[in-house]
């Protein structure tokens, strides 16, 4: 991990400040009348009008990846909480933050400070004891690190915001929570919070779980002073990353490496800069076609096998320990098929990008230039990551498409098609 004090040569001068408005409200009209910002916004909303396919390799969705099951889901837990939850909002909170479960209001998450939504409960606009329950349904929902790992992430937005003066901006708080479903312990529902650097999306199904797209970045990934003293983020994810690309032997280093690092100014034809590589599988990019690249995994040896699947653990750990396990086993299942591909140095200080690609988990580490901070090339103390369920799943739509179609209830009750091609 880079040193603590190498941010700080980066906090922004008011010359550098990208900050448009005093709160989130007026920030977001502010930056929303820039080219830029309006731009990728406009762009993003052409993205979800697409009917939902999934991340793929080539266009076309692999079918029979995904099945219904009984994982351990900790649904009655979840369910209760949740259900405290909707008891205790007001009619026009319920309203915002209650949908259905097939809403294409899932797909319309995303990871920038700007609020844009309409839905949702946004945390900074809750009672505390609201809020509260909010993270109590969390809570019951992940693992004990995943949880720890999305309340690091609003802490540390909160922490970057008290350093660049913009704590209404980047707070905390600054997040939307939105719930799909009646909490059920047999029929599907879920939850979606998301925010700068934070986005999760969870569907149960009964014991099943799918906690895909999910993103958790921070710029700033560990804070040195403030009440946030001592937060740190993705150690596990760089370290464990680094050691596996290191570890490699030279062939499958050489087969791994699909970009040049920062110093690379001679790019062969078909080869990418760093820079141009970052997070594939981001915001509304839900469709995204990504090759297969890089080392083939079925060329690894036992023993980096083993440190791909430590990797692995590492981002899927957010489930709990039901979930976990039979995600694990479907990665471990699809080995073959899996490839692993790296941009950048390898050194212990050295910025770099990662993705472990397979027919159901797509991961992608990712170390950022600046948005807030000054640093236009990518450095260590700014990190994205995102894991999907390629071909077809994310947000679960494959399983609910599945249970769907084995409940007659629901065909009776439901005069319209499920299928990948409609939300």
């Amino acid at each position: 991990m880079a040193k603590l004090a190498d941010y700080r040569p980066h906090l922004p001068g008011p010359e550098h400040s990208r900050i448009a408005g005093e709160d989130a409200e007026t920030h977001t009209r502010g930056r929303l009348a820039l080219p830029r910002a309006a731009g990728l916004f406009q762009q993003w909303g052409e993205l979800v009008k697409q009917p939902f396919r999934g991340v793929t390799t080539d266009g076309v969705t692999v079918s029979g990846l995904y099945g219904l099951r009984d994982e351990g889901a900790p649904t009655a837990d979840m369910a209760e909480k949740t259900a405290q939850l909707l008891t205790a909002l007001t009619p026009v909170e319920r309203e915002r933050g209650s949908h259905d479960v097939d809403s294409p209001l899932w797909r319309m998450w995303q990871n920038t400070e700007m609020f844009v939504e309409t839905h949702g409960l946004r945390l900074e606009h809750l009672t505390a004891a609201k809020r509260d329950m909010v993270l109590a349904v969390l809570r019951a929902s992940l693992s004990s690190g995943g949880y720890d790992t999305a309340i690091g992430a609003m802490q540390l937005n909160g922490f970057l915001g008290s350093l660049i003066g913009a704590p209404e901006v980047l707070g905390e708080w600054s997040y939307n929570f939105c719930l799909f479903g009646q909490p059920s312990l047999s029929e599907p529902w879920g939850w979606q919070l998301w925010g700068h650097h934070l986005a999760i999306s969870c569907l149960v199904i009964g014991g099943q779980m799918v906690l895909t797209p999910c993103f958790v970045g921070a710029e700033i990934c560990y804070a040195d002073e403030g009440p946030y003293k001592g937060v740190t983020l993705f150690q596990d994810e760089e370290r464990l990353g680094l050691d596996l690309f290191n570890a490699l032997a030279p062939r499958d280093q050489s087969a791994a490496r699909v970009g040049f690092d920062l110093a690379g100014s001679d790019l062969p034809e078909g080869r990418v800069h760093f820079a141009d590589y970052l997070t594939l599988g981001g915001a509304h990019q839900d469709n995204r076609i990504v090759p297969m690249e890089g080392a083939r995994v079925d060329r690894f040896s036992a023993a980096q096998r083993s440190a791909l699947l430590d990797l692995v653990n590492a981002y899927v750990g957010a489930l709990p320990d039901g979930p976990r396990q039979a995600k694990v086993e479907d990665v471990e299942r699809h080995l073959a098929d899996t490839h692993f591909c790296w941009i950048g140095g390898n050194g212990p200080n050295d910025p770099f990008y990662y993705r472990v690609q397979s027919p159901v988990v797509f991961i992608e580490f990712d170390h950022h230039p600046g948005l807030f901070l000054t640093n236009d090339t990518p450095k260590k103390f700014h990190v994205h990551t995102v894991v999907r369920s390629p071909n077809g799943n994310d947000y679960g739509k494959d399983v609910l498409r599945q249970h769907y179609a084995n409940s007659d209830d629901h065909k009776h009750s439901h005069g319209h098609d499920h299928g990948h091609s409609h939300d």
